[in-house]
């Protein structure tokens, strides 16, 4: 394992694959390889880093190459209207690291892939999670998507298990 890791423990995370896929999809959004990052917990959309955790940074972000304004922050690149939403869910004070993990892992529990994450079923998994996560394949958003087979090296990097 590299550098990276959610800030959430694993057994809050609900174990090492979850963790795992976290990063991977991290590495995926491209935000953990962002130079001087906080793992990417930092990072809006285009490459700029924030430094207040205390709400999203809500920056209104035009993204020439696909002609949107976007709002992504942190590590999985929330949008500000979705983290409004979750802050109230689960009862959240902030956008700290953690809070972003807890947010993107209760993403993942409403696309009902946490028992597949958990039993390593890894392919099925993102195929449950491309509609949040412009970059997993086949999201169909019209912006980059890895392939699954780059993706899968990462989660394995990461410490996760494949059944």
């Amino acid at each position: 394992m590299e550098g990276m890791m959610p800030r959430i423990s694993p057994d809050d995370a609900g174990g090492k694959n979850v963790c795992a896929f976290l990063d991977m999809l991290a590495w995926s959004e491209f935000t953990s390889r962002v130079t001087n990052s906080d793992d990417g917990y930092n990072v809006i959309v285009g490459g700029q880093l924030f430094s207040d955790y205390s709400d999203h940074p809500r920056e209104k972000i035009w993204i020439p190459k696909w002609k949107v304004v976007s709002t992504a922050a942190g590590r999985y690149q929330l949008l500000a209207r979705y983290y409004d939403a979750y802050k109230r869910l689960l009862r959240l004070s902030d956008f700290t690291p953690v809070s972003q993990d807890r947010i993107a892992i209760q993403q993942i529990r409403e696309q009902r892939a946490m028992a597949d994450i958990r039993a390593g079923r890894f392919d099925d998994a993102v195929g449950k999670c491309r509609n949040i996560w412009a970059s997993l394949p086949g999201a169909g958003y019209g912006q980059f998507e890895h392939d699954i087979a780059p993706l899968r090296g990462q989660y394995l990097k990461a410490g996760g298990a494949i059944a």
